[in-house]
């Protein structure tokens, strides 16, 4: 329970208080940031609101000025943000009654999101100008990105204990924690560890490559790790290799467009990529899917017409 908090005391307090209690060693830094940012707002937006004052119109006039200045789903995530502190706040009796009942979400209108991937012949053209010597180079990471479609923080956290060469699996079960001093972090969720197949092409050059190296340390982690340094290295192979260039999240979107396009299950492609949901991959490949189902249909029409 928050101790010496006051009804008569600012929301925006009461909140920070919250958080250090609550969040502060339950949730990952990176998740943390985002109360933290919220925070911010809070106090940007209604600096001197006390806690008996928050009601429903006070709490959607929150929101609404939140709102004025970012997209409906941020906005959404903000409220969700404030709203465990409120609720913690109506069972200690410090507000009345639920403020956040009937929350009206507002927001900006989204822009125009185009995901950068590689098409087919595009990705074989910059595999084949990596240069991938007899050592660990980044050159190799592009490449394990490119055929898992394993986020950044992920590869970088694999092992040669990872790799089951004779099953031609790679198991993910953990990240490196790049953004700070390093160090092994749990996945971003529980669906996030998973096993990945990998081609036999595949196992044969990385069965060679981690012959000899430490079984439970990182293949490519080693000092500080940032992720501009491998965005450098990828964008220099796309220009050489006159291709779109692209980021190395955007390897993660090429392989799953690939297998989309290639006929694969949204389902399969969601637990190989270690989405949460299917939701999530199709939120995030609509446009592909979209176009495949307009394939469908040119199919089904062709198709249909052919009868007599």
């Amino acid at each position: 329970m928050l101790s010496n908090i006051k009804s008569t005391d600012c929301f925006c307090d009461y909140y920070r208080q919250w958080i250090d209690i609550y969040k502060k060693g339950a949730i990952r830094k990176v998740t943390l940031d985002k109360y933290f940012m919220a925070h911010a707002w809070l106090v940007k937006l209604a600096p001197d609101l006390q806690l008996c004052d928050l009601n429903r119109n006070t709490y959607q006039q929150i929101i609404n000025d939140y709102a004025l200045q970012h997209e409906k789903q941020t906005t959404m995530d903000f409220h969700h943000q404030l709203k465990g502190a409120v609720m913690d706040a109506v069972d200690e009796g410090l507000v009345d009654r639920d403020p956040t009942r009937k929350v009206i979400i507002k927001g900006k209108p989204p822009r125009a999101k185009k995901i950068k991937y590689l098409n087919q012949f595009e990705l074989h053209t910059l595999l084949t100008d990596l240069d991938l010597k007899a050592d660990i180079n980044w050159d190799w990471f592009i490449l394990l990105v490119a055929k898992t479609g394993m986020r950044f923080s992920e590869a970088l956290a694999l092992t040669p204990a990872d790799f089951d060469f004779s099953r031609q699996m790679l198991s993910v079960s953990k990240t490196w924690n790049y953004k700070e001093s390093g160090g092994f972090l749990p996945t971003k969720n529980k669906s996030s560890v998973r096993k990945i197949q990998i081609d036999w092409q595949t196992v044969v050059q990385f069965s060679e490559l981690v012959k000899g190296l430490p079984e439970d340390e990182p293949i490519f982690a080693h000092g500080k790790v940032y992720n501009s340094t491998v965005n450098d290295i990828l964008a220099r192979h796309c220009k050489k290799a006159n291709i779109p260039v692209i980021s190395i999240h955007g390897l993660r979107h090429t392989h799953a467009s690939i297998l989309l396009f290639a006929g694969v299950s949204i389902a399969s492609v969601a637990r190989r990529l270690g989405h949460s949901s299917m939701t999530t991959t199709q939120k995030t490949y609509i446009h592909i899917i979209q176009e495949l189902e307009n394939k469908d249909v040119d199919l089904v029409m062709r198709s249909l017409s052919g009868l007599s």
